[in-house]
């Protein structure tokens, strides 16, 4: 995997912040942020996304919340 830094939350510490990094040899965006608390993954099952889709999240993947200035740092297609 050849991970390439992309950018990171201008107001960090020295703790966890929002990273987001490109997998140059996939494309994918791999994130660091925020888990998603009970009220935002309650919110995700309500709404849903396409009918007759599981909104259960499975063991394999999970909900981060990005904060939207992080969006800067996504590449542009």
């Amino acid at each position: 995997m050849a991970l390439r830094f992309l950018g990171i939350d201008p107001n960090t510490g020295d703790q966890g912040s929002p990273t987001v990094w490109l997998d140059d040899e996939t494309g994918d965006l791999v994130i660091q942020s925020y888990k998603a608390d009970a009220a935002t993954l309650a919110a995700c099952a309500e709404v849903g996304s396409v009918p007759g889709h599981s909104t259960d999240v499975p063991e394999h993947e999970t909900v981060v919340r990005l904060p939207g200035y992080m969006l800067q740092f996504f590449p542009k297609p």
